[in-house]
């Protein structure tokens, strides 16, 4: 023994203890890999290389995340703008200044020379 692994000698024993509990998701003639998993992702190109390769490699589906299907319009799920509760904002509280600069970010369309109330009163409408 020289210090070296060989092929033979990685075969022998048990397989490498997995790296924090993950382990690798192929198997091969029936067989799951002991092997820690990798940073790899096993898509369709590579399967497709495979099977032309003729590997006998295959996945395990009870160890494979699921894909997190996309919220659209027609499942009538929601989209997360209407999960979350806007607060209630009282903008007759703000100084007139900051309704000033509050229409100008927003670009509202207003006459000049607004007091308080009319300011809050527009920046309402945006609610």
């Amino acid at each position: 023994m020289n210090g070296f692994s060989t092929e033979e000698d990685s075969h022998d024993g048990p397989p490498a203890p997995p790296f924090y509990g993950q382990t690798c998701c192929l198997i091969e003639d029936g067989e799951r890999c002991g092997r820690s998993a990798g940073n790899a992702s096993f898509s369709k190109r590579i399967q497709k290389s495979i099977s032309q390769k003729k590997l006998k490699l295959d996945i395990d589906k009870s160890s494979v995340r699921n894909k997190r299907k996309r919220k659209t319009s027609d499942d009538g799920g929601e989209s997360p703008d209407h999960d979350v509760e806007v607060p209630e904002v009282d903008l007759f509280q703000l100084q007139v200044n900051t309704l000033r600069r509050y229409k100008r970010h927003y670009k509202l369309q207003t006459r000049p020379g607004l007091n308080k109330a009319q300011l809050a009163e527009v920046g309402q409408l945006l609610f």
